[in-house]
């Protein structure tokens, strides 16, 4: 079987950069009722990453800055690093949690995102860069592609998503493809390959300045029933040299806290990324994919 070649591709012997920690499972990835379109209270993902064997989960609440948002202004940044405390107080020992933030970023707004990142980016220990919108303030939902053909959409997307990582305010850029998820039944037959070239210069520009992008698990349990991205664009950004890379559930929930990370970890190393970032204070270190699996198959 050959899963966009990722069976047969080589892994990469890098461990002498990388930690061995064999009891760490990172969500860094997941929304709480500081982000406009969830409620679930932070003691509960909290709770919910206990059960489910989570060690290290990064609260990456939605900050949004579209005038048309309705998220725009939503966030409290001072409430929510109150409740991070109060976490962090009930779970010590039992759970790293880490300060995080899901930007929104489009150059239409990169003044007001520079404005939140220079107040308070130095206050979170991960940052997650994301692209939710198009051209004049319209989210990437299935009916902007009855206005524009979906090979005009990805290509604005990526270039707003390597504008992104060229602000050098991100340690990495979410969901990478997530246009697929909206693209209207008619219109499903992504092919990643298609977009193969254009993808090119971002791998280049994420390299360039350090930048990782998120393995994000959403896709799995729903459209587009993959990963986002998926293996295809794992392994080309392997093969353009790329290491850098995180892993998320975008939980809106308590329900949904780790899901789907044990068979994104095996899709990587089978593409050949043996290393997934842990972060503190806004720097990552690597850590071996091999002994996250090993100490997840310890639990079981």
């Amino acid at each position: 079987m050959d899963w966009f070649g990722c069976y047969s591709w080589p892994l990469l012997a890098v461990r002498s950069n990388a930690r061995r920690i064999p009891q760490i499972v990172l969500d860094y990835h997941v929304h709480t009722e500081f982000s406009v379109d969830c409620t679930a209270p932070m003691r509960d993902s909290c709770q919910a990453a206990v059960a489910a064997g989570i060690t290290e989960i990064a609260f990456t609440d939605h900050i949004d800055h579209q005038p048309e948002d309705p998220g725009t202004g939503y966030y409290r940044a001072e409430h929510y690093f109150a409740a991070l405390q109060q976490a962090r107080d009930e779970f010590d020992g039992r759970l790293v949690i880490l300060a995080g933030a899901e930007i929104d970023f489009h150059t239409d707004t990169q003044v007001d995102v520079k404005r939140f990142v220079d107040a308070f980016g130095d206050r979170y220990d991960f940052v997650i860069g994301s692209v939710h919108y198009g051209a004049n303030g319209a989210l990437i939902y299935p009916d902007y592609f009855e206005r524009s053909a979906p090979d005009d959409v990805f290509k604005e997307y990526f270039e707003q998503v390597q504008a992104a990582v060229e602000t050098g305010w991100f340690d990495t850029i979410g969901h990478l493809d997530i246009p697929k998820r909206y693209l209207p039944g008619r219109l499903r037959h992504y092919d990643p390959m298609t977009y193969y070239q254009q993808l090119q210069p971002v791998f280049a520009s994420l390299i360039r300045h350090d930048v990782a992008f998120e393995i994000n698990t959403s896709g799995i349990r729903q459209a587009p029933k993959t990963s986002m991205p998926g293996p295809a664009i794992v392994r080309w950004y392997v093969e353009a040299g790329g290491k850098r890379i995180t892993t998320g559930t975008d939980s809106h929930g308590p329900r949904t806290v780790g899901a789907g990370l044990r068979e994104t970890l095996e899709m990587l190393r089978l593409c050949g990324m043996p290393t997934v970032l842990s972060f503190r204070d806004r720097v990552g270190n690597p850590v071996l994919i091999d002994d996250l699996l090993a100490a997840r198959s310890s639990r079981v």
